[in-house]
């Protein structure tokens, strides 16, 4: 069942264009998606699953499943870097400053493998919980904080700014946003914005991963310089947060959708929040490290393999 999932999801239209965006620049190095189409796109993709995802929560309630979720997040949002800081001090032994930034971007989250995930599971018809949008957003804050603190233990003022500025950031203010408008407008929102919302989404993210294809086949050239430690790293971390992330959704009783998208969250790294953020407080990190990690190794091993795997096990364990 597990290779089937994996062909299934290797085989599927998004997918498949960021396989080619990866191809395409091995004939046309010049050839990119314009940055401000690309920009539009992630804005689309995050005012389209906070939308979905408010929706889905005003239908559902407050509930105390929800309530779990929440501590859930946080606490994966702050165990997870913690135990990447420690691999990357002692296993790798690298500087503090750029163990303290990789861990932030490794206990964040991948919104774009969160997107890929929900449209993964609606291939197959299987539902989540409409909370697992929140648990998204809150899942971006913790992670961000926890490495500048690692990073700035000996330093005045550092956390005040770090915690502006992970509030603040764009994607987490348009997630936040865009929820609430869905918890406002509920179902009957859904259904005016249904030719803007929904029926679009799948084209939009199969163009943003071409963007994405593009983007990361750049940042191969990086791995060579992370060495292949590093690289096991990069493949190692996201199969301990999805293992993580599956045990505590199975722990609180969510569904196997949920338990499956807990585990995508838990084992993504962050390639857009998390950099901005980073790139700000802690502009003395080398970005080769974190960027050639979450975008050039991680992001697509769990795009490709670690998606159905993920839900594997969540129906053996949450099923």
């Amino acid at each position: 069942m597990p290779l089937q999932l994996v062909a299934a999801n290797l085989l599927s239209p998004a997918l498949c264009f960021f396989f080619l965006g990866i191809a395409a620049t091995r004939v046309r190095r010049d050839l990119a998606v314009p940055e401000q189409l690309g920009r539009a796109l992630a804005l689309y993709l995050l005012l389209a699953i906070g939308v979905k995802g408010g929706a889905q929560l005003r239908a559902e309630g407050i509930s105390p499943a929800l309530a779990a979720g929440l501590v859930a997040a946080v606490g994966l949002g702050v165990l997870l870097p913690l135990l990447a800081y420690s691999a990357l001090r002692a296993g790798l032994r690298l500087r503090q400053v750029d163990a303290a930034a990789i861990a932030a971007h490794y206990g964040s989250v991948s919104v774009v493998t969160f997107v890929a995930a929900t449209a993964f599971l609606a291939a197959l018809g299987v539902s989540f919980e409409g909370f697992m949008v929140a648990l998204l957003a809150v899942m971006e804050v913790p992670a961000i904080l926890v490495g500048i603190a690692l990073a700035r233990r000996s330093e005045a003022g550092g956390m005040r700014h770090a915690v502006h500025g992970a509030l603040t950031s764009s994607s987490v203010l348009l997630l936040v946003g865009a929820m609430a408008v869905g918890v406002l407008t509920g179902q009957r929102g859904l259904r005016d914005l249904h030719g803007f919302i929904v029926a679009p989404f799948m084209g939009a993210l199969a163009v943003f991963l071409l963007d994405m294809g593009l983007v990361a086949a750049r940042r191969l050239g990086d791995l060579r310089a992370l060495g292949v430690p590093a690289v096991l790293f990069g493949l190692t971390m996201p199969l301990v947060g999805g293992a993580f992330g599956l045990l505590t959704g199975a722990g609180i009783g969510l569904s196997v959708g949920g338990t499956t998208l807990l585990a995508v969250l838990a084992a993504g790294a962050s390639y857009v929040a998390a950099p901005a953020a980073i790139r700000q407080a802690l502009p003395e990190a080398n970005p080769t490290l974190y960027l050639g990690l979450s975008l050039g190794v991680t992001f697509p091993f769990n795009l490709s393999i670690g998606i159905p795997l993920y839900y594997a096990a969540a129906r053996v364990l949450a099923g």
